[in-house]
Formats: structure tokens, sequence, C-alpha cells
């Protein structure tokens, strides 16, 4: 399963590693991802989600219904 956020699409990055000599090697920095089940009143049911936190902190301030809303004009989705 890769590690993208469902809503917003956020996914790892590159960087470096770099150690006390100044030697840089490649590494990821990975989303803080959740899996999450949240409940769709207008449809009456559950759907489980692999969100980022802060993609939780926005469906908390404006509704799950709201973000999706949201993340679809936007084209996350």
């Amino acid at each position: 399963m890769s590690r993208i956020c469902d809503l917003t699409g956020k996914a790892a990055m590159k960087g470096h590693h770099v150690s006390h000599s100044n030697v840089k090697t490649l590494r990821k920095f990975y989303p803080n991802l959740q899996l999450k089940k949240f409940y769709i009143p207008e449809e009456d049911r559950w759907i489980t989600l692999r969100v980022s936190t802060s993609a939780i902190k926005t469906i908390n301030k404006i509704g799950i219904t709201e973000a999706i809303n949201r993340f679809i004009k936007k084209g996350s989705i």
C-alpha cells in the first residue's frame, strides 16, 4: 500500500541524511498518515480513509462532507 493521503494527496518527500562529516545520503520524509473511520450522515454510512493528520484537523473543523467537496474541487481527489 502506498503512503499517500486519500484526501490531500500528500506523499513522501526526498531529502538527505547529513552526517557530522557532512556526507549526504538520500532518505525519505513520510507524511503522518492515520487510518480513520468517518461517518457520512448524508449517506448514512461509515467510510475508512488513510488521511494525514493535517487533513484530520481540516475535517474536524469543517466536516467530512465539506472537506471531501473542497478536495474534489481543488483536484486532490
